[in-house]
Parts: structure tokens; sequence; C-alpha cells
């Protein structure tokens, strides 16, 4: 079937749209899964995908929602090496290149942290330029540039987003999403986003941020696991009022079919250069406190996010070792050459909160040394009461409960934005 299925197939849609969220207003529209009536010729078609009802489909993998807003109109994407079609298993096309193959004006492509293609290192600046493979535009949304200008906008009449999250209040996408959001709302340019399942969507766990810390690594008051897609994001943020003078985006999301927050999803694509497979994404949460300290977490290795270590924990205690080096993703890891002695947590069960007792257990194992924590860690907690609570020897379980309050706060504002329940 392959692409001639879009090609030569044409559908008559009736799309209900409906307001979300109480705080949400009349612009924002979900693009619902269901209500369609599809022409006689493609029932046999639709009837085969309708057939496999368990299986989670992805916004860009419902283009007869969407192609339809973008028909003849000047389009801007924001996407990177996720934003791929995976339709019936028999696709495998970037968002760009089957936008471009159905006659859409795809006027710019901008990229958030790691690149359009996903190579960068976290934090490596990404330059302006063109895509090799399309000869689009190309901008760079990290960086000094983290929000498009007017002037990148001004040639664009609907901007698309298509990026795949991971749920963690530091992965920058969401921060994106936010500068994304407010250059719309100021332009006056509506935002389609094509939703992507949560891989850590179902739990909701940390500290939540304080506005005075907020960064790039944590933007909104949210606790470090929030448990939304990015299309239920947007809606908190417009519901919120989190853009700058409160302004609100024009959103329509084109929500995930057969989908809810309990559902396991296995990513396709790695999302990022440093989170290889499922278990660096269910422990990335977890581990990534690491680099607001001295330890590595296994950048430099195959094995990011997986493990941990640094040359001076003690090998009784910490008997696993590695030894980083550069590689893509990690020009210049902690510990470059040097052997690391740590925890080899690749087989680790499935985690349904943060755990962060390796990261206690390693300030204990280090001597509790003045230069264990580096300033970066306030920006990854949120907070400077996690590190003091760390340092005065607070248990974790002590720890997670001055979090319930926050927590029990937030899912009450969350649950106005669920689409998936």
């Amino acid at each position: 079937m392959g692409l001639t299925f879009f090609k030569n197939t044409f559908f008559i849609l009736v799309l209900t749209c409906f307001s979300c969220g109480s705080k949400a207003n009349g612009n924002q529209d979900v693009i619902d899964s269901e209500n369609k009536t599809i022409a006689a010729e493609n029932q046999d078609t639709i009837l085969k995908r309708v057939q496999d009802e368990g299986k989670i489909i992805t916004g860009a993998d419902q283009p007869e929602k969407y192609l339809p807003f973008l028909k003849g109109k000047k389009v801007g994407v924001v996407a990177n090496q996720t934003s791929v079609l995976f339709y019936q298993d028999e696709i495998n096309i970037h968002l760009v290149d089957f936008l471009l193959q159905q006659k859409i004006i795809v006027t710019k492509a901008f990229a958030p942290e790691h690149g359009f293609r996903g190579t960068a290192d976290a934090g490596e600046v990404i330059k302006d330029g063109v895509d090799s493979k399309t000869g689009i535009p190309l901008i760079s949304l990290y960086g000094k540039n983290k929000k498009p200008s007017a002037n990148q906008l001004k040639d664009i009449d609907i901007m698309v987003f298509d990026i795949q999250d991971v749920g963690a209040r530091f992965y920058t996408y969401i921060s994106t999403l936010h500068y994304v959001m407010e250059a719309c709302a100021e332009a006056n340019i509506p935002l389609l986003i094509l939703d992507r399942p949560n891989p850590n969507g179902h739990y909701i766990d940390g500290p939540i941020l304080e506005t005075q810390h907020n960064s790039f690594v944590g933007m909104h008051p949210i606790p470090v696991v929030h448990g939304m897609t990015i299309g239920e994001y947007a809606h908190m943020i417009n519901g919120e009022g989190w853009l700058e003078n409160k302004i609100k985006c024009e959103l329509k999301v084109v929500q995930i079919a057969n989908y809810n927050h309990d559902k396991i999803y296995s990513l396709p694509i790695k999302p990022s250069p440093n989170l290889p497979n499922d278990q660096s994404i269910n422990l990335y949460p977890s581990l990534c406190f690491f680099e607001g300290t001295f330890v590595s977490a296994g950048r430099g290795t195959d094995s990011q996010f997986q493990i941990f270590g640094a040359p001076s924990l003690s090998k009784s205690k910490y008997g696993f070792n590695f030894t980083p080096q550069a590689n893509e993703g990690a020009k210049y890891p902690k510990f470059k050459g040097e052997k690391c002695n740590g925890i080899d947590l690749r087989e680790y069960k499935k985690l349904d909160a943060l755990n962060l007792q390796w990261l206690i257990d390693a300030y204990e194992a280090s001597g509790k040394r003045k230069d264990f924590f580096n300033d970066f860690f306030t920006n990854l907690a949120g907070t400077k009461k996690l590190q003091q609570q760390i340092e005065s020897g607070i248990t974790f379980s002590e720890i997670k409960k001055s979090w319930e309050s926050g927590l029990d706060q937030f899912k009450i504002i969350r649950k106005k934005y669920l689409f998936y329940n």
C-alpha cells in the first residue's frame, strides 16, 4: 500500500471540536479521533485500521485529521528526528518529507535542542541553516534563539508541532513548546499539535518548581514528572496563563487514538542521543539529577541513563565499572577515559515513582564532599530545598512526604486538561 494510500485516497471528514478545560478559551480545539465519515471506496482500508483497535496511533499517523487544515497554507513545522509517520507499520517517513509529498507548502522548519536530525550534544549550540534533504530553511530554537522571532514567522499561516517528549520537567522540548506557543500567539498564528504518548505518563512525582528558580530546564510550577502529553501540556500552558502577559495561543490538537496514561508505549525512535532505549527513558527522571553533581550518568557510553558512577566512589560498594569515551551526543563526557565505579541499572525493574535513593547513597558514599553538587542541581530540582534536605541527612521517605501537598494541588490542576483519562 505505502504512500499511494495517501496520494490516491480522499476523505470526507466531520471533525467535532470542543473547548477543553475550565480555563480554556474557544480557540482551543481538540480534533477528536472518532468523529469522521469515510467515503465508501475507502471503507475496507479504514476497517483494517479499526480492527487493530488496541494499537496506539499517534497524531502524526492520522493525516486525514490534519491535512485539511494545511492545504493551501504556508506552513512552519517544529520537528526533530522523532517526527516520523509509521502508518500501519508500512511507512517510515519524516513529517516534513510527507507534507511536501502531499503538496503542502512548508516554508520553514524549526529545530529544538539536539537539532533537526537529533545528533547534537545536550547543551550544544545548534546553528541555523538549510535541511540538506529538502532544502527548507532550518531555524534553531536552542541557544540564544529559543523563541521564534516575528521576522521568522512572517511568512507562516499555521505552525505544526510534532516532537516526542518523555514527560520530565527538565527535558527541554516542553520549554520549546512554551516559546513556540508564545511566539504564535503574538503573531496571531494558530498552532496545530500532533500529539504523541508520554512514555512516563503513568505517574506524577517530584518537587514542584519554585518560580524563582525557573530556567530552560524548568519553566513552570510543575513536578519533575508531570504525567501529561504534549497536547495536554499545551492546554495547561494556555489555561494557567503561563505565557507572557497571559496571552493565549490558538491551539488545535490531533489526539492519539487508543491511548490512555496507563498504556505502555515503546518509542520507535530515540528522542535524543542519550536516551537510547525504553530503560533509559524510564530511569531518566531519577538519574538526571546526577547531571547536577560530579557523578556521571553514563554519557560517553552506550548505556546512558542506565548506569552511574565516578572514579572516586568506593570499589567495594560500587563494584560495576565503566569508562566514558566521546561518542554521538557526548563529545566531552565526564571522566573521559577514566574508569568509573558505579551501579548498573540496565536490568532494573520499571519505575512508577522517582527513585532518589541512588543519589542520596552516592552523596553519602562520597564522604558528603562539598563539591558533590554543582549549581545546575538547583535548576534540575526547581528548588534549593532538595539539596538542603540531602545535605542535612533527611531520609528519602521524609523527602517524598514533603512533596505531597504540592503534588496534590498539581493533580487537581492537571485533571482539567487531560484528554486521555
